[in-house]
């Protein structure tokens, strides 16, 4: 290790110590003040879904009282005027009608068509007044609320009240874009929902919870947001702690910077001259039909051979590449290269994958759905034989762009497969929100497939979710014949690994294509001539 290397090293311990114990308390401070300024804001808010919610269903009842003051108790046209009449006073009904002992509409105003299906449960003598229910019809994440008052002559008046009366948005912005807000009728009767967090598999630890309960209906709100969107008010102050604690710690930092500047500007120079001179190479590892034995296609892995001929793993140069941003001009080469090396053999199989691998900084723009557009499509490897491959090791920053980017690659034909299942940040929410075409199964569950139950139990549920979800599955790193054999027993019937092929340079691949082809073709040549002497 080069003394400025050291230097840099001591620098940054130094900082460390002299800046994290300020910080770390002024963090905890700030933290539980956000956290109590959110969860007051969400009890407010919960306060104000309950304050709407009161005031349209006792606007309704009132409604219905009205009507049954005037004698309005029939469906002929008269009272039908009526019913029409108080709906445009309102303004929190859609349509007033008359409902039999079984809870069957008799009519209702607006005409609609009669289904005979109940919506309100059966009239029983001892009843209430008045009874709230919900229909199966919903608006802006809200439900349609039923209201009935007893005539007490074996009919009930209904209103169906507008949903668009409790579809509101109250709060503050930072908490709007991430809370959960559930208003419900009873026990299990949801009025309405809106926001995407998981308010029941959410992790109590990471999450605040507001409950705000009507004294006059049986209404009861809850508001769940993750504590990472009440820190967000306090972003700023934040920053100015780290400002003030880390101020003497920047000045080391500085000083180690200075002095051991030129290794990494150098390092960033040979990195920039090996991608100019073309260094950064395709492997092909094939990827198997492990039922029929044939060659599926490929995944083209990237390898560093220096200009002396040495071979450089991805894990010595990967993350620098990605950190710094090279990778975006190291995959358009590596692309460039497949058509160039195995454009004549795919375009020979047209049934052949070329999967190639993304990071999530490619799914922050546009740029490449280009780079796919300019490289392959004038070239003998079709965007259908395209698959690209996303990892969930690294979290996305922008899911919603990144759908938008793979729907576009989805409409030209590209496949997209989720690589590192099972081991990093995405999970169901990248299966669900990316439209995944394929999954991966990681070598860390196909290493232990055969000893390990829970392992076996792993695999089994995502060939079912891949099977229940129409996509489908390969399975990475099969080193064993016992593992092929369990792969077959639950469903899996693509593989690749060291059981079948190491990763290998353009023409070996070719080789290997031709070899798998041949061997294939003297099987079953073999097995004509063993029929033929049977018979």
């Amino acid at each position: 290790m080069s003394d400025r290397y050291m230097i840099f090293v001591r620098a940054v311990i130094l900082a460390l110590v002299l800046a994290t114990a300020p910080l770390f308390a002024a963090n905890i401070i700030l933290n539980q003040y956000a956290q109590s300024q959110a969860r007051d804001e969400m009890v407010a808010m919960g306060e104000r879904y309950i304050q709407r919610a009161e005031m349209a269903i006792s606007t309704t009842v009132s409604a219905l009282q009205r009507l049954d003051r005037d004698d309005v108790q029939t469906c002929t046209a008269g009272d039908k005027q009526l019913f029409r009449q108080v709906i445009s006073d309102t303004g929190t009904i859609d349509a007033i009608g008359l409902a039999d002992e079984g809870g069957k509409r008799m009519c209702v105003t607006p005409d609609m068509p009669l289904t005979g299906e109940a919506i309100l449960p059966k009239l029983r003598k001892d009843g209430p007044l008045v009874g709230i229910g919900m229909l199966d019809k919903s608006f802006m994440g809200a439900y349609v609320a039923v209201v009935s008052w007893d005539l007490r002559n074996g009919t009930r008046l209904f209103a169906e009240m507008t949903p668009a009366v409790i579809a509101s948005d109250p709060g503050p912005e930072y908490l709007r874009s991430y809370r959960r807000v559930e208003l419900r009728l009873g026990d299990d009767l949801l009025w309405y929902a809106t926001g995407g967090y998981n308010s029941e598999g959410s992790d109590p630890e990471n999450a605040i919870v507001a409950t705000v309960r009507s004294s006059r209906y049986p209404l009861e709100v809850t508001v769940v947001a993750p504590k990472s969107a009440a820190l967000q008010m306090v972003h700023d102050l934040k920053i100015i702690a780290v400002t003030a604690c880390a101020g003497l710690a920047l000045l080391f930092v500085a000083i180690g910077v200075w002095f051991s500047w030129r290794p990494e500007s150098e390092a960033n120079d040979e990195f920039l001259r090996a991608i100019r001179d073309g260094e950064f190479i395709p492997f092909y590892q094939p990827v198997m039909d492990i039922e029929t034995g044939r060659l599926r296609g490929c995944e083209v892995l990237m390898r560093w051979r220096r200009a002396n001929g040495q071979m450089v793993s991805p894990g010595q140069f990967m993350a620098y590449a990605e950190a710094n941003g090279h990778i975006f001009a190291m995959t358009r080469s590596l692309m460039v290269q497949t058509v160039d090396e195995v454009g004549t053999l795919y375009k020979e199989n047209p049934d052949f994958k070329l999967s190639i691998n993304l990071f999530a900084g490619h799914f922050m723009n546009r740029d490449i759905i280009n780079d796919i557009k300019a490289i392959y499509g004038n070239s003998d490897i079709s965007f259908q034989q395209i698959v690209v491959e996303v990892t969930e090791r690294y979290p996305m920053e922008d899911m919603s762009l990144a759908r938008k980017i793979i729907a576009e690659m989805q409409a030209m034909g590209v496949r997209v497969a989720l690589d590192d299942v099972g081991t990093g940040h995405g999970g169901m929410a990248y299966l669900q929100k990316l439209g995944i075409d394929i999954i991966k199964i990681d070598k860390m569950f196909i290493d232990s497939i055969g000893d390990d139950d829970s392992s076996t139990t792993i695999v089994d549920s995502m060939v079912e979710l891949a099977d229940n979800l129409g996509m489908g599955i390969i399975a990475e790193g099969v080193e064993t014949p016992e593992q092929v054999e369990r792969l077959r027993e639950l469903g899996v019937t693509a593989a690749q690994g060291y059981y079948f092929a190491k990763p290998m340079p353009a023409n070996e691949f070719i080789e290997y294509a031709e070899k798998v082809e041949r061997d294939l073709q003297d099987e079953q040549e073999a097995e004509s001539e063993e029929d033929d002497e049977a018979a």
